[in-house]
């Protein structure tokens, strides 16, 4: 599936700490299929909305006939406050899927993340009704205890090539959940993904297309 022309508009939100900056990317289709809400990697490592593997998120959805909502943590970029140690990066994810339900409040909601991003995303996924996940490098040294697992189709993707997040932790952990994700190694690939994003956006497209296929032939067609 490819993507098509789609259109972007900024946002600014109310957050619990204040103004949150996000893009809203809708696709060109007149009625969407859901709403995918895309977590980035750690701000202060340089992570914001704008990094290319959330960015590739956001197309994957986009050709999934989804609106992509990108957004930037407290502290980063144009978003009000300062780094929340997580704790607060959650409350701003939760902040923005209560927006998102207002305006969609028919549509699906997908969440997605990379890295940072992807821990942010597997922490919001349990508090909400949700279609769907995808966590791409998810830092499982940073998990600490149980977690409670979404009830929701869950993709993993990860590089064997990591240099951050190590793919052998990252197997070590899903093997210790029940019944756990559905993990995707990409052989060589490193934590960027650097010349593998097309791979990283058809695996995605490739694993939620079927659910929201099914989602749209079994909804009712318009009087």
């Amino acid at each position: 599936m490819t993507s098509r022309a789609h259109a972007a508009r900024t946002l600014r939100l109310r957050g619990p700490a204040g103004a949150i900056q996000g893009i809203q990317e809708s696709p060109s289709a007149r009625d969407p299929a859901g709403i995918a809400l895309l977590c980035h990697p750690h701000p202060l490592h340089g992570g914001t909305m704008d990094n290319k593997v959330v960015r590739t998120l956001a197309r994957s959805f986009l050709s999934l006939r989804c609106v992509a909502v990108r957004f930037n943590f407290r502290g980063v970029g144009e978003s009000a406050g300062s780094y929340g140690d997580g704790v607060g990066e959650t409350e701003d994810a939760l902040a923005v899927a209560a927006w998102a339900r207002l305006q969609w409040p028919e549509l699906r909601l997908y969440l997605g993340g990379f890295s940072f991003g992807a821990l942010v995303a597997l922490k919001v996924a349990p508090q909400l009704v949700t279609a769907g996940l995808v966590t791409v490098a998810p830092p499982v040294a940073s998990i600490a205890g149980r977690i409670d697992q979404p009830r929701c189709p869950w993709l993993i993707v990860q590089g064997d090539n990591d240099d951050v997040v190590d793919a052998d932790a990252v197997v070590e952990w899903l093997n210790s959940l029940e019944p756990g994700p559905n993990l995707r190694i990409m052989s060589g690939a490193e934590h960027f993904f650097h010349g593998r994003l097309i791979e990283l956006r058809n695996m995605v497209i490739e694993f939620f297309q079927p659910g929201i296929s099914s989602g749209l032939r079994s909804e009712p067609s318009a009087p």
